[in-house]
């Protein structure tokens, strides 16, 4: 059994992405300093898996702390890096915040990596790279184009120092350019938990549907798409799980590879917030309180990805549904609700 760390792993990805290497029989090991997360989660995970995580409750800006799960943990076949700070309209308005805290890991991992001689790494990238692409669907080809936020400026730059440092040091990785990720894990045990008001539409939706928000805010109706609403590419989260934990089988167990590369992960599928918004509410038979509102400062325009690369070299298999998504999702806030959890928003 292969020993993973995933660094963030008490966030709404990182937590869907342990229960998939465990039911893959991996081990895991968790480090999240619980800044933007509910250690909540980790009892979710246990219902789920019945495997208590050891987390390590450290800022991984700070390599004096990081390195205390190496030297505990000699054994590491392979890292999942999500530790990142991911609020688009926060990084406007606090770049310094982000570059700080998301290089920073980056790096000391990197360090750390290399000092302990662990070779694989899975960087949790972002379509968000892309910027507002010439071309759609973007593929891992298509140009890099200037961030539209200093978030999406952190994942282009986090992307050339993983390249540059594999250069010099024998390193494995995969890039996972991920795009809208959402939905819960079906036993609605563990999903997604904003610890203040969400900045992304599926859970605004849900919040909007349960009445803890009033009203949902569509941010601009002008945009050059078929209905004046951005366009994006949603994906269930329990997929994008699968595919790190595909990526990481590659390296370990096919270490001769040619394993450092670049995947989109997408459903391949452009939507725009007014048809997500139908579909949430023909799938969950309701009817959402919503408005338009001013375009918000970072928003990219429309991307969705050609997922082809990641199916083909990773075995990657896409198991659910835009419908499975919104439905998902809307258990789980419903189960938030019950046992009182909402973000008081």
């Amino acid at each position: 059994m292969s020993k993973v760390l995933v660094t963030g792993g008490c966030g709404y990805i990182g937590s869907h992405t342990i229960v998939d290497l465990i039911d893959n029989g991996f081990e895991v090991i968790s480090a999240d300093n619980l800044s933007r997360s509910n250690p909540i989660t980790f009892n979710g995970i246990e219902k789920i898996t019945s495997k208590k995580i050891k987390n390590y409750k450290v800022d991984l800006a700070d390599l004096n702390q990081a390195k205390i799960i190496f030297e505990e943990h000699k054994d590491i076949a392979g890292v999942i890096h999500f530790a990142a700070y991911k609020m688009v309209g926060e990084s406007v308005k606090e770049p310094l915040k982000y570059y700080r805290n998301n290089i920073g890991s980056l790096m000391n991992m990197l360090d750390l990596m290399q000092m302990h001689e662990v070779q694989n790494l899975v960087f949790s990238s972002s379509c968000s790279v892309y910027g507002n692409a010439d071309d759609l669907p973007v593929t891992e080809n298509s140009p890099i184009k200037e961030a539209e936020s200093p978030y999406a400026h952190t994942k282009q730059i986090g992307e050339e120092i993983i390249k540059s440092f594999t250069k010099q040091y024998d390193l494995r990785y995969m890039l996972l350019r991920y795009f809208n990720p959402a939905g819960a894990h079906s036993s609605s045990e563990i999903g997604e938990l904003p610890i203040d008001r969400p900045q992304n539409l599926v859970p605004y939706m849900t919040k909007t549907a349960t009445g803890e928000l009033s009203q949902l805010t569509v941010f601009g109706s002008d945009y050059p798409t078929k209905d004046g609403t951005c366009v994006r590419d949603y994906i269930h989260v329990m997929d994008i799980a699968g595919a790190h934990t595909c990526a990481l089988k590659k390296m370990i167990n096919e270490p001769n590879g040619d394993w450092s590369n670049i995947y989109n992960l997408g459903a391949g599928v452009g939507r725009s917030v007014k048809e997500a918004i139908e579909t949430f509410e023909k799938v969950n038979d309701l009817k959402l309180n919503w408005a338009f509102g001013d375009r918000r400062e970072g928003d990219i325009i429309a991307v969705w990805g050609d997922n082809q690369k990641a199916k083909t070299e990773l075995d990657w298999t896409l198991k659910y549904s835009f419908e499975d998504l919104m439905q998902t999702a809307y258990n789980w806030e419903k189960v938030l609700n019950e046992r009182g959890l909402n973000t008081k928003a």
